[in-house]
């Protein structure tokens, strides 16, 4: 399970992308591509092309966290 705090807010790209991007390229793209503040503590969650696959970037207030795993949906 994970938890944030009350004033986290998480947003989710509804297009998918190119999951080779490490994380400086997912910063670009939410800064530049997306409009958003990837320092602000906020969640971004991002999907593969196939859709079996999620990153999660946010800022924990010492660095950027890139979480990533494949998932199963549906099961």
């Amino acid at each position: 399970m994970i938890s944030f705090g009350p004033m986290v807010r998480v947003f989710v790209a509804t297009q998918p992308i190119d999951f080779r991007k490490g994380v400086h390229g997912l910063v670009a793209l939410v800064a530049e591509g997306l409009g958003g503040k990837p320092y602000s503590g906020d969640v971004y969650v991002f999907r593969s092309k196939r859709s079996d696959r999620l990153k999660l970037l946010v800022f924990d207030g010492s660095g950027m966290v890139q979480e990533s795993w494949p998932r199963k949906f549906g099961q």
